[in-house]
């Protein structure tokens, strides 16, 4: 799955005056343009209350030097216009925005004033072609190549987190283009502060004679998202200036081979507001739409940026998953590149776009994890120790599991985890042929996290007619199958007998299959509905036809976590009580976690305090799950800026599952569907005795955007089973074995 990005953002033109006199600017003024305070904390205001995570402050350059600018500056309290900038970028981190300023060429000191204050900067190069300044930059010094060359060098000196660029199609030759970027990539090599460069294709705007482009803007873009047309920019209707070099499509595209070529770290944005072939451009390899402003474009007015949802319409179905980003970039996100006060806000207001710790290389195939083993009075080598034992960790403990990162402290994890698993369940590996059935997608819970429930009106909602569901059930015997797991979304206008009528509709078709069917959330809702208690509902689904339960709806067990990415879901205590109540039907259940999206280690700590109690209470549970989190077609994914965890992360924490559990849950799966089967095949060195299953048609994970797949034929798992040294084999739904290859 590719992610394209972009940044939620709003504009703030905070001068329009200029020193410069660019050919094809329709920004700049020359008259005095400045907002006044007042003007830009109402600004502020109402970026703030409308979800925006980046201020773009756009400015004319060295405003000051107009007369009447520099009098309404002093007279605010400022000696010049970087000091203004820097007080609206203090407003803006009040608020909690982070400030990007693009405010052309300025000196070093200036840039380092500013550095204090923003999380990134930038400054188009827009062409290293000398020749242009006798034509499109005439009048324009410090549109120079040396100059603004210069320029870029000094923020990468300064560590500032920068966005530059070229722009195409004013007058410049296919080889100045590559030249260009050829200049930023040396710029980049010897600072590593570019993090994106934009593929900017020229477009003519009319004169705006004194018109507020920011109110053009606006209203361009209130039209455009509100109506959402089926295309992007119009065919523009002013005559294009004798110096200006059309564009084509193709030229575009060589220039993001060029740019991938020379600078694969670095992301590459195009606009999707100046052409309809943004889109091909994303397949070209472009990574980033940059900020599809809320108030438009205020250098292009008459061409509003279209909405996250229309960009989001035209890529879903091509693949592409767009993802919420920072105006700073994940690998600058530390108190080498940001100001420690900037990074504050980052870490307050936005902690799931910090990366993820620094992962660890996986322990080789002899265990050996590459460093000194752990000292006797470390105290992640005493929890590893008493985790092997089988005794219950502390919360301390397992939080210092789970951040673990040091390649020898890893290593001594995996091979606790190794052998308690081998002391519980052998050298056998496990999985079971069975069949999963989403009867229905509606849903009315609408968790963060889901990529698979619809409204009952959504045009991709679906509900299974009875006829198909019974061939399905039919072709799941017919390759093998032992078990069915039935789930679906929370159907308002379910009662507990339609929950009970998919149960004996698959009996009436394979009266010997097991039936591994609904959530505690499903139970939850049964309870509501029917006005019965949990031991009522599972006596009511036993005798039409329930075998046991998925321990599913648990993600994790801490209500702090759950409010933040389902707070409709059924809380932690009501989760626990249901599966109890399972238990004591006589009914096995599963359990799972969701990890690696804004859990935190204390929480996930908390979840296996809480699972592991519930088994030494009833001893119901047949398996433990981990489930790694899917971010891609999911709003907590997309508003996030949360990256599907790394397979080394993963094996981690599926060993310290395994130490958090001891002896208490003998079984452990590693999901295929999430992890893939090379990555599950592995974890059977982490802790892992079980596959898991065949599933013929797994919907939720591949509605939330996972690539490894839907189903898998047994000779499939019994291949990685025998891959990891492991003797393959198949059993039921509670784990008796019924063959063994």
């Amino acid at each position: 799955m590719r992610r394209v990005t972009f940044s939620r953002n709003l504009t703030l033109s905070l001068s329009r005056t200029c020193r410069c006199y660019c050919k094809y600017c329709a920004f700049a003024t020359h008259q005095a343009h400045v907002h006044p305070p007042e003007e830009v904390l109402e600004r502020l205001d109402a970026a703030s209350r409308r979800n925006v995570k980046e201020l773009l402050v756009l400015t004319g350059e060295r405003p000051e030097v107009n007369p009447l600018v520099a009098e309404r500056l002093r007279g605010w309290g400022h000696e010049d216009f970087t000091s203004y900038v820097r007080w609206a970028c203090e407003q803006a981190l009040e608020r909690g925005l982070l400030p990007h300023t693009n405010v052309g060429v300025a000196s070093r000191e200036d840039y380092a004033r500013l550095r204090t204050v923003t999380a990134s900067q930038g400054l188009m190069l827009e062409s290293a072609a000398e020749r242009l300044m006798e034509t499109v930059h005439a009048g324009s010094p410090t549109k120079n190549p040396r100059v603004r060359i210069e320029a870029i060098e000094a923020a990468g000196e300064l560590k500032i987190p920068f966005t530059s660029g070229i722009l195409v199609g004013i007058g410049e030759t296919e080889e100045e283009r590559v030249a260009s970027l050829e200049a930023i990539a040396e710029i980049q090599r010897r600072h590593g502060h570019i993090q994106e460069v934009i593929l900017q294709n020229f477009v003519a705007h009319p004169r705006y004679y004194g018109a507020e482009v920011a109110d053009i803007a606006a209203d361009a873009s209130e039209k455009r998202w509100a109506t959402d047309p089926g295309h992007d920019a119009g065919e523009s209707t002013i005559d294009w200036p004798a110096w200006a070099e059309p564009v084509s499509l193709e030229d575009m595209k060589r220039l993001v081979a060029e740019c991938r070529r020379l600078m694969p770290e670095v992301g590459i944005q195009v606009p999707p507001n100046l052409s309809d072939w943004w889109i091909d451009l994303v397949d070209a390899g472009a990574t980033d739409l940059g900020g599809l402003s809320a108030n438009g474009d205020h250098i292009s007015p008459e061409h509003p940026f279209p909405s996250p949802l229309q960009v989001r319409k035209r890529l879903r179905p091509l693949g592409y998953a767009l993802t919420e980003r920072l105006c700073v970039y994940p690998q600058y996100m530390n108190d080498e590149w940001v100001d420690p006060g900037v990074l504050d806000v980052l870490a307050a207001r936005y902690p799931t776009f910090l990366p993820r710790r620094p992962g660890f290389a996986a322990a080789s195939a002899n265990g050996n994890g590459g460093g000194p083993a752990l000292g006797s009075g470390d105290p992640v080598r005493r929890a590893v120790e008493r985790g092997r034992d089988g005794h219950e960790l502390t919360s301390e403990e397992l939080v210092a599991l789970f951040r673990e990162t040091r390649p020898e402290a890893v290593a001594e994890i995996r091979a606790a985890a190794d052998e308690l698993r081998a002391e519980l369940s052998g050298d056998v590996a496990t999985f079971v042929v069975n069949r999963n059935i989403n009867f229905t997608n509606v849903c009315t819970v609408g968790c963060a996290f889901c990529g698979f429930g619809q409204t009952s009106r959504s045009p991709d909602a679906y509900e299974i007619e009875p006829g198909e569901f019974a061939e399905r059930i039919r072709e799941a015997v017919e390759f093998g199958a032992t078990e069915i797991c039935m789930q679906g979304g929370i159907h308002p206008d379910y009662t507990l007998e339609h929950y009970g009528a998919w149960l004996r509709r698959a009996k009436e078709v394979a009266p010997e299959i097991h039936l591994h069917a609904y959530s505690p959330m499903e139970v939850h809702f049964m309870c509501e509905r029917s006005g019965r208690d949990p031991d009522y509902v599972f006596a009511y689904l036993r005798d039409c036809g329930l075998g046991s339960t998925p321990g599913t709806a648990a993600e994790v067990l801490e209500d702090g976590v759950r409010n933040r990415i389902s707070p409709n879901k059924l809380p932690a205590a009501r989760w626990v009580e249901i599966i109890e109540a399972s238990h004591r039907a006589g009914l096995r259940s599963t359990s799972t976690v969701m990890f690696g999206h804004i859990e935190t280690p204390e929480e996930l700590a908390e979840h296996m305090r809480v699972v592991r109690a519930v088994q030494e209470r009833t001893g119901g549970i047949t398996e433990f799950v981990p489930l790694s989190f899917i971010p891609y077609h999911t709003m907590l994914g997309r508003t996030h800026g949360i990256e599907e965890i790394s397979d080394a992360e993963n094996l981690k924490h599926t060993a310290v599952f395994r130490l958090a559990l001891g002896r208490t849950i003998t079984n452990l799966q590693a999901s295929w569907v999430k992890m893939g089967l090379g990555a599950a095949t592995e974890a059977l060195r982490w802790g892992v005795n079980d596959l898991g299953g065949t599933l013929m048609e797994e919907s939720i994970s591949r509605m939330a955007g996972s690539q490894h797949g839907s189903r898998l034929e047994p000779e499939d798992l019994i291949g990685a089973a025998r891959a990891a040294g492991r003797t393959p084999a198949q059993r039921s739904t509670l784990y008796e074995v019924l063959e063994t290859y």
